[in-house]
């Protein structure tokens, strides 16, 4: 089998990156969140939570498959 670890490496590599990212967009719509709360759109700002719940599962996802690459 043919040693992949350079591409292991260059992909955990974008995938770190992809992941920096999503906790900036999430930090980002979690300050939204909040002025939308601060302002009396509460249904908006739900949403926006619940947007902020899917990047949080999929970054732990993320974070799963950049161990497992950094490991082969």
């Amino acid at each position: 089998m043919p040693d992949n670890s350079e591409a292991n490496i260059a992909t955990a590599d974008a995938l770190t990156l992809l992941l920096h990212n999503q906790h900036a967009i999430c930090a980002a719509i979690e300050e939204v969140t909040k002025w939308l709360s601060d302002n009396g759109v509460g249904s908006v700002a739900a949403n926006a939570i619940a947007a902020m719940a899917t990047l949080d599962r999929n970054a732990q996802e993320i974070t799963g498959a950049i161990m497992r690459l950094r490991q082969l």
